[in-house]
């Protein structure tokens, strides 16, 4: 009997973790380098809300904001090896993958606006593009909006050669790196999250960004001039491990797809209005002076920067320029 009693408890023992392991949600850590109150940080948040909801707590968002796990330079490769298992990095960082082809979202004056980006991003180039990660154990699940880029500098920004001289912080992009380095200036590849001080102390003399990442990084109070020059956009794939996606009970990943395509229009819904509304702002403060390019200045800028177009070739390859000249009907040369 006592031999029976201790065969029962080592039984019990054995049992008990996967018990306890069957009840404890799913946890989904969630790393992206911009604030909350930003179009990125509450998609982020609505996902959680929702992702939560829709499997009735089985699955545990965790946000971790503002590059508090991961910089940008580091979290695709910690998504790879599972240390994190969902990111929503701008599509920029793809290219150290050996994905290029990304990059060609980047060549300036591409989207027409908003809504010319947002069904081109829902049609063919953007899955054609989410299938390039698959090879490196990536999953594409959807594409952010987050606007239009600005430039900044201590000085107004309105032609070509006001640029001379200037170094610039990027995210990455080379083709951002052509386009800047064809109006005159430097550019520099820098972390997000290394910006402000980077323009504080005159490490970069200006950068380019969005209007709420200007806010909210509070990139202004370090910046005498902005000009909403709307020059190139910014998006983010949101992407997950692919590994741990496809592990997923098919009940659950599916609970999940719903979650993130009603985030994905909630975030992509609100971006064009949270930036008029930071530029309001950033207004406000006094801070900064905002120049707006005249119809001339504008179309300089597009004559001095078309020849990124045709440099984009060597770098992100015909086979996607051919599909984006024919998306967005637009002369890649």
């Amino acid at each position: 009997m006592r031999k029976l009693l201790l065969a029962v408890a080592a039984a019990a023992i054995l049992v008990m973790p996967t018990v306890v392991e069957a009840q404890s949600p799913i946890v989904i850590k969630f790393s992206h380098v911009v604030a909350n109150d930003t179009p990125k940080g509450k998609g982020a948040l609505k996902f959680k809300e929702l992702a939560e909801k829709y499997t009735d707590g089985k699955v545990k968002v965790e946000i971790y904001p503002n590059s508090t796990l991961y910089k940008d330079k580091e979290e695709i490769e910690a998504l790879q090896l599972g240390s994190v298992h969902m990111l929503a990095p701008s599509t920029a960082k793809f290219a150290p993958l050996g994905i290029k082809e990304f990059e060609a979202l980047d060549l300036p004056w591409l989207f027409k606006d908003d809504q010319t980006y947002s069904n081109a991003m829902k049609g063919t180039i953007g899955k054609w593009l989410f299938d390039k990660l698959e090879t490196k154990g990536i999953t594409g699940l959807a594409y952010w909006d987050n606007g239009f880029h600005m430039l900044s500098a201590n000085r107004a920004l309105m032609k070509p050669a006001d640029f001379q001289g200037l170094k610039f912080r990027i995210s990455g992009s080379k083709v951002a790196d052509q386009y800047l380095r064809i109006m005159g200036s430097i550019p520099q590849i820098m972390a997000f999250s290394e910006v402000y001080q980077a323009l504080q102390t005159g490490v970069v003399d200006g950068c380019e960004n969005t209007a709420s990442n200007y806010l909210t990084q509070k990139f202004y109070e370090v910046q005498k001039d902005i000009t909403v020059s709307y020059h190139a956009h910014l998006q983010y794939a949101v992407i997950v491990n692919s590994k741990f996606w496809s592990g997923l009970p098919p009940d659950i990943r599916a609970q999940l797809e719903k979650a993130m395509n009603e985030a994905t229009d909630y975030t992509n819904q609100i971006a064009h209005q949270e930036n008029e509304d930071a530029l309001a702002e950033i207004k406000k403060t006094g801070k900064t002076t905002l120049h707006y390019l005249t119809d001339a200045d504008r179309k300089a800028w597009q004559e001095a920067m078309q020849p990124t177009y045709k440099w984009a070739k060597g770098r992100v390859g015909q086979e996607v320029l051919d599909l984006v000249a024919k998306e967005l009907d637009v002369k890649m040369n």
